[in-house]
């Protein structure tokens, strides 16, 4: 379960301390929302690479992975990690998709009040209206090449996972850069996105199981 809502949380995305160095708090932050649901309305797909480091108090090294990732509005998104290990999640719609190695599993989200704030989370981040969530106290920082968004969960439910999410987003054109979900003992995963295609045709093929 914690391994699915890592993946969700990538269709998707605090008082400035040495948590967030380099970053200063947004001043108009009424223009910010209003730009970034501008600029996210406009994102009708997304085809990249990403890195995900998992950070684990126990272990002296941290667990590095490396795959694919497809979106395509609204709620279609296919996160494939090919390397050190296979695992595939694919969203449809309310349907989630899941083949863990030889394992396969179909869950429906709307038998689990869960999975629909996930999915509900999911379209905030790419529609950018994130900070109506009320799942989340919200708050935005920024730098010249980047916006940063820390989303503290205020839902019993979201608490149970993490204590802090931080999504950075690019300037020059509002997608998501990174995604890192703290948990509450001080472990964390840092998603990073790279070689991004926006808006670039995505066949239905990606996004279909058996």
């Amino acid at each position: 379960m914690r391994k699915l809502f890592l993946v969700i949380l990538v269709i998707t995305a605090t008082a400035v301390n040495a948590q967030h160095k380099g970053y200063t708090a947004i001043p108009d932050l009424g223009s910010f929302k209003s730009s970034f649901t501008a600029k996210s309305a406009q994102v009708n797909s997304i085809r990249a690479d990403f890195t995900q480091e998992k950070n684990l108090s126990l272990l002296a090294e941290k667990i590095v992975s490396k795959g694919k990732f497809w979106f395509r509005k609204e709620t279609q998104v296919r996160m494939e990690y090919q390397h050190p290990f296979q695992y595939l999640m694919i969203i449809n719609g309310k349907n989630i998709y899941i083949k863990d190695g030889q394992k396969e599993n179909k869950v429906s989200a709307r038998s689990n009040k869960l999975f629909q704030k996930i999915n509900q989370l999911t379209i905030d981040c790419v529609q950018g209206t994130v900070f109506t969530n009320p799942d989340f106290k919200v708050k935005a920082f920024e730098n010249k090449s980047q916006y940063l968004v820390e989303m503290v969960p205020v839902a019993k439910d979201m608490q149970d996972f993490f204590s802090t999410i931080l999504v950075t987003i690019d300037r020059k054109d509002y997608s998501v850069a990174s995604i890192n979900m703290i948990e509450k003992g001080g472990d964390n995963t840092l998603i990073s996105f790279q070689n991004k295609e926006i808006n670039q045709a995505i066949p239905d093929a990606v996004f279909q199981y058996k």
